[in-house]
Parts: C-alpha cells; structure tokens; sequence
C-alpha cells in the first residue's frame, strides 16, 4: 500500500509542476523573422488554445491566429502564437494581440543585421500536436548574450512553498489536537 501512496503522490506532484511550467512565464532571447496571420482548425489540441470568448464568437472551429517567427541563437527556430487570452486561464489578462504583433514586425531583422529580442511567453512547443506557446510581451536586447533572471518565478515559486509549508504546519497541529496520535500525514 506504501508504493501506491507514493506512487500517487509522485502522479499529483508531476501534475502540478506540469500546470506551473506551462502556466508561468518563461523568455526566450530569439531573432524575430516574420510574423504572419493564419487561419487556424482546431481539432485534438484545442485545449493548449485561448478560448473563443476572448474575442471571437461562441463555438467556432476555426479562427485566424496571429504568429511570431523567429531563430534561436543557435540557429534552432521558434514559432510563437499570438493569441488574447482574456480573463480566461491562464491569468496573463492580454488584451493587446494587434499592438503585440505590430511591435514583433518592427522588430523583424536578416541574418546579416540581427536585432535580438526577448519574447516572454507561457505554453510548451510541440511539433506534433501543432502546439504553440502564446507570446505575452517583446522588447529589445543588445546581444543574445542577455543574462535573463526569472524573477517573477522566484518570488511566486517562494510564496508558493510557503503558503504549502503553512498549510502543512497548520493540519499537522489539527491532526495532534484532535486525534493526538503522531502525525502521519
């Protein structure tokens, strides 16, 4: 009984660090090169996608999306969706597709004259399953070079093991006070 506790346990953890890494902001140092509007059908994946109700009609199957092309330092590219999220999960509150999207055009740069930038997104690439990661800001850098501090993760991530610490420390004095036998949670 002991390895299905943990093999549970194991199960929930990979789950909710699953939802963190794809829910919490993530920058990425690239080379914009083109930016483009597609028509998009979704199918199987249409759960990685902004749902209709952030700006478009109820229960459509197919929308134009805006995307964001770029190349890694290493020469490795990255297409980024542009999507409003809305009020909607995850709570990023974007509003500003079309200024988002002027401002990666402006920054689009050749191979010969690069203008690196840092995109900040949250969502996972995944060539087969045509998953994208949806870019929330772009601004520009001076070389690729940029050394990124994920600050903003830090802190939430800190906060985040304290309230569970909390929490913790809380139902363990529960569980003395009111069945008084050592804890065993």
């Amino acid at each position: 009984m002991r390895y299905v506790k943990w093999g549970f346990l194991t199960l929930v953890l990979l789950l909710v660090l699953s939802v963190l890494h794809y829910t919490l902001p993530q920058r990425d140092i690239v080379r914009i090169v083109s930016t483009e509007t597609r028509r998009v059908d979704f199918g199987s994946n249409s759960i990685f996608w902004a749902h209709s109700t952030s700006g478009d009609a109820v229960n459509v199957v197919n929308r134009d999306v805006f995307f964001i092309d770029t190349v890694q330092p290493d020469g490795d590219v990255m297409v980024f969706r542009n999507e409003d999220t809305g009020w909607g999960w995850p709570p990023y509150f974007k509003f500003d597709t079309a200024n988002l999207q002027a401002q990666a055009a402006d920054l689009v740069s050749t191979k010969e004259a690069p203008q690196w930038v840092v995109v900040r997104h949250y969502g996972w690439r995944n060539q087969w399953l045509s998953i994208f990661p949806n870019a929330v800001s772009v601004y520009r850098v001076e070389s690729p070079d940029v050394q990124l501090i994920p600050w903003f993760n830090t802190v939430f991530l800190i906060i985040l093991l304290a309230v569970l610490r909390t929490i913790q420390v809380r139902v363990r004095g529960l569980w003395r006070r009111f069945f008084g036998a050592p804890d065993e949670i």
